[in-house]
């Protein structure tokens, strides 16, 4: 079964090529934050990890309920340079291990579907002019990369915001024989570049060096992101995105401690217009759509019932 399968072509009177979307969850932080009532703090979804590793599970398994057909582990904050500025750097491994068996373990429930490995970027989101070179990336991911391919069905390296951090993650992903997608985050005023101000097109020799599975673009502004597939859907990977549900995002969030208290929810992006702009990106071909941060399990349910009356198949 393949990604993203094509319409027509070749078929006989009895036969019908069905497109073939998959349909991504939403967000994990954001739903730790409302299901457990407290204060957000920069680790917050690591904490939920380590207090009620129960809660990430029942958002799993919720949006699988609601037609999602992927898990994303919440592993994006689980990284050595963040947990050893909290000192929890010796809990690493058991916060990987974790993080998969409660995905792991909604999946099987459900009875179907796949888990993603996700990984979010060094230093912290949406600050590529912190993140390290990519050779030195390739090392700082190596183990959380080792550490997760054998027990996931993909990597998902989240929230890329520059050339060098893309390549970096593609650097490290190419060292396991395993499925690795990149999501990108592009300009959210001009969502032809990346957050770095990079032109999308400069991504062309990466990608051709390294060949991801797919290409997304992940936690921008859903008006940015249609902006941004017209070029992705250049490369000639299959595509797809995730946008967040963000007014924007803010110098506070970027400068400071990263706590989504300091970012604003949108009030005019509820499913029905979400699945507006993620049914657009399926006309601009994309093949994999989903939902990043304030995106919830209403909205993947919205999603889910509007690419079906399309008469296409999830997977």
């Amino acid at each position: 079964m393949t990604l993203g399968g094509a319409d027509g072509g070749g078929c006989s009177n009895e036969e019908v090529n069905v497109r073939q979307i998959t349909l991504l969850d939403g967000s994990i932080g954001q739903e730790l934050v409302v299901r457990a009532g407290r204060e957000p703090t920069p680790m917050w979804s690591t904490e939920v990890l380590i207090e009620q590793p129960e809660l990430v599970r029942e958002v799993h398994a919720e949006y699988f309920r609601a037609g999602a057909t992927l898990a994303t582990t919440n592993t994006y904050p689980v990284l050595r340079d963040r947990l050893e500025a909290e000192g929890l750097e010796n809990r690493l491994e058991a916060l990987w291990a974790t993080a998969v068996e409660v995905a792991c373990n909604a999946r099987d429930a459900h009875g179907s579907g796949r888990v993603a490995g996700a990984i979010g970027p060094l230093v912290g989101s949406y600050r590529p002019d912190a993140c390290p070179p990519p050779e030195q990336a390739e090392i700082l991911y190596a183990d959380i990369v080792a550490a997760l391919s054998p027990v996931v069905d993909l990597l998902l390296f989240e929230t890329m915001s520059s050339v060098a951090q893309a390549e970096g993650a593609l650097r490290a992903a190419n060292k396991v024989a395993l499925p690795v997608w990149l999501a990108i985050s592009v300009d959210d005023v001009d969502g032809t570049r990346l957050r770095s101000g990079e032109p999308l097109s400069a991504l062309a020799p990466v990608l051709q060096r390294s060949a991801p599975a797919a290409l997304l673009i992940n936690c921008s502004l859903p008006e940015a992101v249609t902006a941004g597939l017209d070029i992705v859907a250049t490369f000639g990977v299959p595509f797809g995105a995730y946008a967040n549900g963000f007014t924007q995002i803010t110098e506070a969030f970027v400068n400071g401690p990263q706590t989504v208290d300091k970012l604003t929810q949108r009030r005019d992006l509820d499913p029905l217009a979400y699945a507006r702009f993620a049914m657009q990106w399926l006309d601009q071909g994309a093949s994999i759509v989903g939902g990043c941060c304030e995106i919830g399990p209403a909205h993947i349910a919205e999603l889910a019932r509007q690419i079906h009356g399309r008469g296409y198949e999830i997977i």
